[in-house]
């Protein structure tokens, strides 16, 4: 670490000291669990100057050295999993063993990028092609420089690490804006990468509410990856834009499940129960509405009203899935019932009473119009919408009537791919729901209104650099026509070569 780089976290320190401070609350008891400081405009560009002193050296690592380094971050990781579980429980109120699954996740994918970075993005020939056969031609992928990571609430480090573990295994630094509900995760996550290597300060963590992660657009990162609702997606495309600081987006979804009449109907009610209801519906991929084919639908409706009729929020250990993380999404979720109500739809668990605050029982409802807020727009509770179709291809062209495209699934056994290939959408799981998240070498993201660019796998490590091509004269040709000594004949005679060789 430089004398430069120290001195700017020895500012940041110094700022921090005097910021003004927010409160991390439990969303189960509403007891304070950390104060947190607000960070302004010049804490940030302290922060991301520290970040972008350290990055060189970072970079000049090499893929093996940068492997070790992640390594030791994992390995820490994984032997105090219920520490940081214990903090995403106090913040965000889940279950400790849903704490404990995201962070499965989160070693899985940190050990994926570290290993896979060499082989995605180091330097490697292309063929130059006939036309330029006196040209060696390479390929390779470089850093950015600095990543600003604004991240959400609902998986606080799983979602995060998508872009922090890929964006550092690539040669970039990052300063990470956790969202305000969830700062201690973002804390624990920065102070355990600092215990792991602190030789490399190349994760530096910034807090605060929304005027924060504006400055962190608008401080001068290399790339912008943001995780969180569509409305404020666009806010942060804005700030980007004045300095042409290129984004990833990864917005929220209204995930739809097809349960195709030759479907294993135990096992789509299982998903289709866990997909709507875990983590108490808060999942960007979760699922909000299910298509079934109406020859098997009076069944499936039966299954999944036993399974969802015995699950119970709470904030004790046995609770199925804890509250409402943000309370204002609490009045979204009861707009979006009544209104379902009120228009003809039925409720075959839970209803109107079901939300108690801070928590919300299971609703299941059917016969919603399709143009009902509980079927277009993003309801992020544990809540699910159950429409009958005529078959498979209804299914898809209702699920696909969606300004949303973020993930999917299908139940069927004949024609599973044939109809995960039909929906516009980022990802599909067939005959299993957000299989697709736990898989680190597939990419992640959506279209429309849930986004575009990609976490996750080798599209992943690439979102994270820029690509460079390099070409390298190794002789000279015989006919050279980029120069202005060239003879009149020259592009007369390479005409003819490019019809032979290319006009068949």
């Amino acid at each position: 670490m430089t004398q430069t780089a120290r001195d700017n976290v020895e500012m940041s320190d110094a700022a921090t000291a005097k910021s003004p401070t927010f409160e991390s609350i439990d969303p189960r008891t509403g007891e304070v669990v950390g104060q947190h400081p607000v960070h302004d405009a010049t804490e940030v560009g302290a922060l991301v100057a520290a970040a972008r002193e350290a990055q060189s050296e970072w970079a000049e690592l090499g893929f093996a050295e940068r492997k070790q380094c992640l390594d030791a971050w994992r390995k820490l990781l994984s032997k105090r999993v219920d520490e940081l579980a214990g903090v995403i429980c106090a913040e965000t109120g889940k279950p400790l063993d849903d704490a404990r699954l995201e962070l499965i996740l989160v070693i899985d994918h940190l050990h994926w990028a570290a290993g896979n970075a060499e082989k995605v993005l180091r330097r490697r020939k292309v063929s130059a092609g006939v036309l330029m056969a006196n040209q060696s031609a390479t390929v390779e992928y470089l850093p950015f420089g600095v990543v600003g990571v604004i991240g959400p609430w609902n998986y606080p480090a799983f979602t995060p690490m998508g872009s922090i573990a890929y964006a550092l295994a690539a040669g970039n630094a990052v300063v990470f804006k956790p969202s305000e509900l969830t700062p201690g995760v973002g804390l624990w996550l920065a102070d355990s990468f600092a215990e792991a290597v602190p030789e490399h300060p190349v994760f530096q963590l910034v807090t605060g509410f929304g005027e924060t992660g504006a400055a962190l657009c608008t401080s001068g990162v290399d790339k912008v990856a943001f995780t969180g609702s569509t409305a404020t997606g666009k806010r942060v495309m804005a700030a980007c834009a004045e300095n042409l600081t290129p984004v990833l987006v990864e917005c929220g979804g209204k995930d739809a499940l097809i349960v195709d009449a030759d479907a294993d109907l135990g096992a789509a009610a299982d998903a289709a129960v866990w997909g709507a209801m875990s983590n108490a519906g808060q999942t960007c991929i979760g699922v909000e509405r299910v298509y079934v084919v109406d020859a098997v639908a009076d069944r499936f409706l039966e299954m999944v009203t036993e399974r969802a009729g015995k699950l119970r929020p709470g904030g004790e250990p046995s609770a199925n899935f804890g509250p409402i993380t943000m309370p204002s999404q609490v009045d979204v979720i009861r707009r979006h019932i009544d209104e379902a109500l009120q228009r003809g739809g039925k409720a075959l668990v839970g209803g109107q009473h079901s939300v108690r605050p801070p928590f919300v029982e299971p609703v299941v409802l059917t016969d919603v119009p399709e143009d009902c807020a509980a079927v277009t727009e993003e309801t992020f509770g544990p809540t699910i919408v159950v429409q009958r179709v005529r078959d498979a291809d209804e299914g898809v062209a209702r699920a696909n009537d969606s300004r949303y495209g973020l993930g999917a699934a299908v139940f069927s056994r004949a024609r599973g791919v044939e109809l995960a290939r039909q929906l516009r959408t980022g990802m599909v799981s067939v005959n299993s729901v957000i299989a697709f998240a736990g898989v680190p070498a597939l990419p992640f993201g959506g279209v429309g209104d849930s986004g575009f660019g990609r976490i996750h796998g080798a599209d992943g490590l690439r979102e994270f650099t820029r690509p460079q091509s390099v070409t390298r004269t190794r002789f000279r040709m015989p006919l050279n026509p980029m120069t202005f000594s060239r003879s009149k004949g020259t592009v007369r005679r390479l005409v003819r070569l490019v019809r032979l060789v290319r006009g068949r």
